[in-house]
């Protein structure tokens, strides 16, 4: 490990845009999936369920967090409908699961989605054996990053040390809470949609533009 490293016992990462190349757009098929939830619960046409979506996604963090506020629906029926996609186009990297292997410590994922949709992407991955646990929505009672509770939640139910764990994550506003609670923070500046939202260098120890070369090279393993 570099020098700057060497205290870190707990990895975290977030899982979609961030453990799979930004480029292998699942969030196509998912903002698919999510104006026709939208369209056909508000009875509103394609442009107007899109226009909902992305404003309750910039204004609470999901666009389930503002579904469930003003129109009390189901997470449970909402994610499973949301998350019903092909995943045929994500491909594994052996360079990725060669370094989560030798990564000395934990390694968790802490995602905005549920756990059961992970679990599927990371099996697709080939790192389904990688991680000791997911913390999804609904551990984190629907609060999702980057609301403060969303990170509190993470830390109380795994038992994490904020200052000797780092979280990689492709959208830099999620990274703030988990600065401010003293985590080394690595923002993976990958051209996501929303990944520079209120960025600021402020909250970011370490910017990176691929996962599986920073691995890589922390690590020493190549494909």
């Amino acid at each position: 490990m570099p020098p700057q490293l060497d205290h870190i016992r707990t990895w975290i990462f977030d899982l979609d845009n961030t453990l799979y190349p930004a480029e292998t757009d699942l969030f196509a098929l998912i903002d698919a999936r999510m104006g026709t939830f939208i369209a056909d619960l508000l009875s509103v046409d394609a442009q107007e369920a899109r226009r909902i979506q992305k404003d309750y996604y910039y204004r609470h963090g999901t666009t389930l967090a503002g579904l469930m506020r003003d129109h009390a629906v189901d997470p449970h029926h909402f994610l499973d409908f949301v998350h019903d996609i092909d995943l045929s186009r994500i491909r594994p990297c052996a360079t990725t699961a060669a370094a989560l292997t030798t990564l000395p410590g934990r390694k968790l994922v802490f995602t905005n989605g549920d756990a059961r949709y992970a679990q599927r992407v990371l099996a697709k991955l080939g790192l389904d054996t990688h991680f000791e646990a997911i913390h999804d929505i609904h551990a984190a009672q629907y609060r999702p990053k980057p609301h403060d509770a969303a990170y509190a939640s993470l830390i109380d139910t795994l038992q994490v040390d904020p200052a000797s764990a780092l979280f990689v994550e492709d959208i830099a506003r999620n990274l703030k809470p988990a600065k401010a609670l003293g985590m080394t923070t690595i923002w993976l500046n990958n051209g996501s949609d929303g990944g520079t939202h209120d960025a600021d260098h402020d909250y970011i120890d370490h910017e990176i533009s691929a996962l599986d070369a920073w691995l890589g090279a922390l690590t020493g393993e190549t494909a």
